[in-house]
């Protein structure tokens, strides 16, 4: 499937801004099941200074820079996005067992395996505290299959945690997330990276979009879609398998990639520094994933 995927993202300012520097992270990456066919990023006002490069993770980042007084930013990404069709249930009796997965990471040294080490340590907002391993264990037994494992572990927070958007802030300590089992698909995500590195499994946190269906008879409502939070972690047979704590499901053809990192501080979709700008800017995001064949190419 291809779809075109519109991102708008709105401060305003109680005063005026001088100048700003900014990093956004709004442009879907490419994937084993994902292209970006073509991306345009409009930013008014218009900035001085933009570039593009791939980051660490190997993410498209958009540093730009604005150098007139503005009270107002708007950033608009606009994208095609050429999703694999990989809708499929795991067998999750097949694989490698949770128990061989700690050997094989001490094993072996190839660029897959170094690179996957470094989703066990400890991030700006994750650690794997006990409390996390605590959470995790009874879902990982040495001989069960890796999938089976991290499959119930997804179930377990789907049925067990509430999505309660009046709960958390970004700044929300993961510690009460798992106290008071509510939060959004930020929190779930990065519950579940924390509970699979405290058991020894490398994972990471995944950002993008996710396309939402209006019921029978009702009209798609425009912005109606959302930024979306997910989890991918490492299987050594498989690579990297994408898993949606929030939805209970694997990630497939209405999950569409922007970034991959340790967690959230990573993939910001956009941060930098003002000067100027007075109290906490209004925010406003709005969100449009559609079929190709139902809106304008790019």
């Amino acid at each position: 499937m291809r779809f075109r995927v519109r991102h708008i993202t709105r401060y305003k300012y109680a005063s005026r801004v001088s100048h700003c520097y900014n990093l956004a992270n709004v442009v879907p990456r490419d994937t084993d099941r994902q292209d970006c066919l073509r991306n345009r990023v409009t930013i008014s006002p218009q900035p001085a200074v933009t570039h593009k490069r791939i980051d660490y993770f190997g993410n498209k980042a958009y540093h730009f820079e604005i150098q007139k007084p503005h009270t107002e930013l708007v950033i608009t990404a606009d994208s095609e996005v050429q999703i694999k069709n990989r809708d499929h249930e795991l067998d999750l009796d097949l694989g490698i067992a949770y128990g061989e997965v700690g050997r094989y990471l001490r094993k072996h040294n190839s660029r897959q395996a170094i690179q996957a080490r470094e989703f066990l340590l400890n991030s700006p907002m994750i650690e794997s505290t006990p409390a996390l391993a605590d959470y995790a264990r009874p879902s990982f037994e040495p001989g069960r299959t890796l999938k089976s494992c991290v499959s119930e572990l997804t179930s377990r927070i789907f049925s067990e945690f509430t999505y309660d958007p009046a709960f958390s802030t970004i700044a929300t300590p993961l510690a009460d997330v798992l106290e008071h089992r509510r939060g959004v698909c930020q929190d779930f995500a990065h519950l579940q990276v924390g509970c699979l590195r405290a058991m020894g499994v490398p994972a990471k946190y995944v950002s993008g979009y996710i396309e939402t269906l209006p019921r029978p008879g009702e009209e798609k409502l425009v912005g109606a879609d959302a930024t979306h939070a997910w989890v991918a972690y490492f299987c050594p047979e498989e690579g990297w398998v994408e898993f949606d704590p929030t939805n209970n499901t694997l990630a497939g053809s209405q999950h569409i990639v922007t970034a991959f990192g340790r967690d959230y501080v990573d993939v910001t979709p956009v941060k930098g520094v003002i000067f100027g700008g007075g109290q906490a800017p209004v925010l406003e995001v709005s969100v449009d994933v559609s079929p190709l064949e139902e809106s304008l190419a790019v």
